[in-house]
């Protein structure tokens, strides 16, 4: 679980984020979404610890990341598991090279044990028949499947996600959602997912935090969704004609 409590942050004069609130529950997927300029690509540095708030808590299931020594920080680091925009893999190295690269650089396990894990991870994602091809060789939402499969190969206990979906079609954006949900649920993850995908929040959407202009605007879930009643989320959210009918189709239900 990551609780935030009172997160405040300024870029010179400018309040970026205002005495954000919220819980990030495990074994969920918890989704940030707001308009671009929102500040929930700054919040999300400011949970992972790429920027330093000026006030407030960011708990890892207890454990302030702000008045953490460096020691700390750097083991809390092992803890996390990151999936990039772009999937922000190595051109020169295979796919089962890039699985293998953290855990080159952070486990103590044997070669053995490191390129077993590797494999499962591969496995998971439904790519081993892939691990000799390179990133160029693959198709995007390959590469995406690649990246989920390194973020997991340390069992980190949290995992962050920023627009896992930048870039890809609707059907593999789906299977991109629903292996995340998966992965999540069966490894217990504190999963945080900063997305503008509509489909995304109508799909696996467990917990929802909707920042507006730097301000927790609303939080809930998929299903609370549908019969919110704060205007700008549902102007943000059913800004096309197709989800207005969804949502007023649920609503008769």
């Amino acid at each position: 679980m990551i609780q935030l409590n009172s997160i405040c942050k300024s870029f010179e004069e400018r309040r970026v984020l205002d005495n954000i609130d919220f819980c990030f529950e495990n074994g969920k997927t918890n989704l940030i979404i707001g308009q671009s300029g929102s500040g929930k690509t700054v919040l999300m540095k400011c949970i992972v610890g790429l920027l330093t708030p000026e006030h407030g808590e960011v708990l890892y299931d207890g454990r302030d990341l702000l008045t953490m020594k460096k020691g700390e920080k750097k083991a809390l680091h092992r803890e996390m598991g990151m999936i990039f925009q772009s999937a922000a893999l190595f051109d020169s190295l295979s796919v089962l090279g890039n699985v293998m690269f953290p855990l080159d650089m952070f486990s103590n396990a044997s070669y053995k044990d490191r390129l077993r894990r590797a494999q499962f991870c591969l496995d998971r994602v439904n790519l081993i028949d892939a691990q000799n091809k390179f990133p160029g060789e693959i198709s995007g939402g390959m590469q995406k499947r690649v990246a989920i499969a390194r973020a997991i190969a340390l069992q980190p206990k949290y995992l962050f996600c920023d627009e896992p979906n930048s870039g890809l079609d609707p059907k593999t954006s789906l299977v991109i959602d629903e292996l995340i949900h998966d992965i999540t649920t069966e490894y217990n993850m504190t999963t945080i997912i900063n997305t503008h995908d509509m489909n995304s929040v109508m799909g696996i959407g467990e917990s929802i935090l909707y920042i507006y202009q730097g301000h927790k605007e609303w939080e809930g879930t998929k299903d609370e969704v549908f019969t919110a009643t704060n205007e700008r989320l549902n102007n943000f959210i059913f800004a096309s004609d197709l989800l207005q009918k969804v949502k007023k189709e649920e609503t008769k239900k």
